[in-house]
C-alpha cells in the first residue's frame, strides 16, 4: 500500500508539472500566436540577417514552457504588456533596422551574435545578447546546460537561446529586480528608487535593468528611442496601452 501511495503521489506531481507547462504554453501562445510572432518579426528571416532561420516560433514556445510565470502573470493587459516589453527589448538587442527608416522597427531578431564580439568567448548571443562569463555560468546552472564550456550553444540551439533570454528576464540580479517583476507590478520601488527616477515602474526601468550603465541618466539617445519604438509597435499590435515611464533618460542606473 505504501509503495502504491508513493507511486500515486509521484504520478500526481508529474501530471501537475505537465499541466503547469501546458498552461504556460497556452497562455503565451494565446497572446503571441504564430501569426503575431511572424508579424512582429517580419524581417528575421531576411537574407540580409545573419540569424535567418534561427529564431522560430516553436523554439520560443518550447523555451517559454520552462518558465511557467513568463507571460502568464496578472490580468490580460499585464500579460500582453510584459510580452510586448520582452520582445521590445530583445528586438533592440538583435536589431538589423536602420535608424530613421520607415521599416526600422520590423527588423528585430536579425542577429544572434554580437557584431563586435567583446569579451570573447562570452560575447553577446541570443535574443537578450547574453554577455560575460558570470551570466553564462548562472544561466547554464539554472538551465542545466554547461554554457561555460560551450557558450556557442546560445547561438546554435534556438531553444537554449530563447531560454537564456527568458531566464535573464525572470531573474533578479544583485541590486536589480527582475524584468518580470517590474513588468507585472510585483516590484515595489523604494524611496531611493523614487529619488532616482525609477518610479513609477515602467518600460524604462526594464531598460535600466538590462543596460542602465550605458543608456540611462544621459538624456535622450538613439538606443533608448529604438527600444521604446519597438515596444510601442508591439503594444499596438497586441492592443494594450504603453504604461508610463517608458524611457530611462532621467533615471539613475541601479547601484
Amino acid at each position: 500500500m505504501a509503495r502504491l501511495a508513493v507511486v500515486a503521489c509521484a504520478l500526481a506531481a508529474l501530471l501537475a508539472a505537465s499541466s503547469r507547462g501546458a498552461a504556460a504554453q497556452q497562455g503565451v501562445g494565446s497572446i503571441i500566436t504564430r501569426s503575431v510572432f511572424d508579424g512582429m518579426l517580419p524581417q528575421r528571416n531576411n537574407a540580409l540577417c545573419p540569424a535567418r532561420g534561427f529564431y522560430t516560433y516553436d523554439a520560443f514556445l518550447a523555451a517559454a514552457r520552462a518558465f511557467p510565470a513568463f507571460g502568464t502573470t496578472g490580468d490580460l493587459a499585464t500579460r500582453k504588456r510584459e510580452l510586448a516589453a520582452f520582445f521590445g527589448e530583445t528586438s533592440h538587442e538583435t536589431t538589423g533596422g536602420t535608424r530613421g527608416a520607415a521599416d526600422q522597427f520590423q527588423w528585430g531578431y536579425c542577429f544572434k551574435e554580437e557584431r563586435d564580439k567583446t569579451d570573447p568567448p562570452f560575447y553577446g548571443r541570443g535574443p537578450i545578447q547574453l554577455t560575460h562569463r558570470y551570466n553564462y555560468e548562472a544561466a547554464g546552472k539554472a538551465l542545466g546546460v554547461d554554457l561555460v564550456s560551450n557558450p556557442n550553444l546560445v547561438a546554435t540551439d534556438p531553444v537554449v537561446s530563447f531560454k537564456t533570454a527568458i531566464w535573464f528576464w525572470m531573474t533578479a540580479q544583485a541590486s536589480k529586480p527582475s524584468c518580470h517583476d517590474v513588468a507585472t507590478g510585483r516590484w515595489a520601488p523604494t524611496a531611493a528608487d523614487r529619488a532616482a527616477g525609477r518610479a513609477p515602474p515602467g518600460y524604462g526601468v526594464i531598460t535600466n535593468i538590462i543596460n542602465g550603465g550605458v543608456e540611462c541618466g544621459m538624456g535622450p539617445n538613439f538606443s533608448g528611442a529604438d527600444r521604446v519604438g519597438y515596444y510601442k509597435r508591439y503594444c499596438d499590435m497586441l492592443g494594450v496601452g504603453y504604461g508610463s515611464n517608458l524611457d530611462c533618460y532621467n533615471q539613475k542606473k541601479f547601484g
